[in-house]
């Protein structure tokens, strides 16, 4: 009897990664555009873990993925499910195979395959496996099981006839049977092999859209000869398009091709790697810049492109600025604070950050470079000698000097008095505001550029600007 299969008249969509490194571009956009689809359609979410990879499957990679997801705020409704916690349902799922004679044990021997395949390869044929041990080849074959063999089992691919079925991304695709051939379903250990752990997990999990990279579109014709000879119906299939490069060449670590935390680590906002994300081959006319409930609102499958997408740095940084500038400073000083503590730097003998943060905020491409530019008023940052070299001239030091006397006498500290003290001292040494403002900076700052010089020296504090004045200038 075939194992019983739950069905439910709703979207059912899953994302399905492999535990054998971390969450890359091309995953996680698979997963916002999964996640997405079962949102838009009031549907569920399913997270599955494909750890049969025994050999390269780790926790830290299963972290990693967990981490990535968490960090996105793609929330799973169901898991994550794990393969490795349901070796008997396969087996269940095999035996009925066997039953129906829809599947068979095989004894070949690598060295036998492989002798196998080069021999198909001399005569100018397709390697594949020429079916020796079915039952009947077995039988004319005289072929015995031999004792000290753990064998495979594997699928009986349909001779004749064809697969056809409308992927929802690509339109209508065909596939011969006679390409096919009858491949490994369990391996000697009792472990499913990928094609046939993905239809029963599919199946069990009640997927109704399997949304996947375009690199499984060879599988899916495999998989749907499963799927019939379970009696079950197959989900619909949308195969999104490759991740290039912005120079067209396939995506490597050289592009960007790097952990999704990665990019948490270097400061980019999640709401900008998922608006980057999502405009990886799919588009909502000229919207460049959406919320994620805007995505969900506006998502579907007719939009996501049949050409590979581009993934461009530049454009991701641009899209970060663009969510700094309207983030919240709260948010952004909770964040900066902890990344500031792990410079060095010191925020109780600062100004207070969400000042900073409000002057600086729209400036920066990330939070790593607003932290950067931060710690100027947290860190111990002074002037190389070469910056001092360069720019703090003989000239420009009595206008310091008299700088540093003007501030002293100052009533209140805060950017007009402060612009007006600076006016007043250019003005008795005939000097021009572009001639000053570098060798201040580099004087109180330890930096060439900065924001409004009157707001930074403002937020600095009067006694450090003296002091650092004094210092360099005296």
């Amino acid at each position: 009897m075939r194992p019983s299969l739950l069905v439910i008249d709703m979207v059912r969509t899953r994302f399905a990664p492999s535990p054998t490194g971390y969450l890359h571009i091309g995953g996680a956009r698979t997963a916002l555009f999964s996640w997405a689809y079962a949102r838009k359609l009031g549907g569920k979410f399913i997270l599955r873990i494909e750890d049969t990879d025994l050999e390269r499957s780790t926790e830290a990679s299963v972290k990693a993925i967990l981490d990535g997801m968490t960090w996105l705020g793609l929330n799973w409704d169901e898991g994550p499910h794990h393969q490795m916690h349901r070796l008997d349902r396969y087996r269940e799922f095999a035996q009925h195979l066997i039953t129906a004679g829809m599947a068979y044990h095989c004894y070949c021997s690598k060295d036998e395959l492989e002798a196998m395949r080069e021999a198909q390869r001399s005569r100018g044929e397709k390697p594949r496996y020429d079916g020796r041990w079915r039952p009947e080849n077995a039988r004319t074959a005289g072929l015995r099981p031999p004792a000290d063999v753990k064998p495979v089992l594997r699928f009986r691919n349909p001779d004749e006839g064809e697969v056809t079925f409308g992927d929802l991304v690509k339109g209508p695709i065909t596939v011969s049977n006679t390409e096919l051939d009858d491949l490994v379903i369990l391996r000697a250990d009792g472990v499913p092999t990928y094609n046939f752990g993905v239809v029963v997990d599919d199946l069990d999990m009640n997927i109704t859209h399997v949304i996947r990279g375009d690199d499984h579109v060879n599988n899916t014709p495999r998989q749907i000869n499963i799927f019939r000879a379970l009696g079950a119906s197959v989900p619909q299939f949308a195969h999104v398009p490759m991740i290039l490069g912005a120079d067209g060449e396939r995506l490597s670590k050289r592009h960007g091709a790097v952990s999704v935390m990665q990019y948490a680590e270097d400061g980019y906002l999640p709401e900008a790697m998922l608006n980057c994300l999502a405009r990886l081959g799919w588009s909502h006319g000229d919207a460049e810049l959406f919320s994620l409930e805007q995505l969900v609102e506006w998502f579907d499958l007719e939009h996501i492109s049949r050409s590979a997408a581009q993934f461009n740095p530049e454009k991701l940084r641009w899209i970060n600025q663009q969510y700094m500038k309207g983030a919240d400073v709260g948010r952004l000083s909770h964040e900066v604070a902890q990344r500031i503590e792990r410079e060095g730097g010191r925020i109780g003998s600062g100004p207070p950050l969400e000042r900073v943060i409000e002057l600086l905020k729209d400036r920066a491409e990330t939070l790593n470079a607003l932290v950067d530019e931060a710690m100027m008023f947290y860190g111990d940052r002074h002037p190389s000698p070469e910056l001092l070299q360069a720019h703090v001239t003989p000239e420009v030091r009595p206008v310091l000097r008299d700088l540093a006397a003007a501030f002293g006498k100052l009533a209140e500290w805060s950017s007009e008095p402060i612009n007006e003290a600076v006016k007043t001292v250019l003005k008795a040494h005939a000097f021009k505001m572009p001639r000053l403002a570098v060798p201040l900076r580099v004087v109180v700052f330890g930096m060439t550029q900065t924001p409004s010089l009157s707001s930074v020296l403002a937020l600095a504090g009067r006694e450090r600007v003296i002091a650092r004045l004094e210092q360099y200038a005296g």
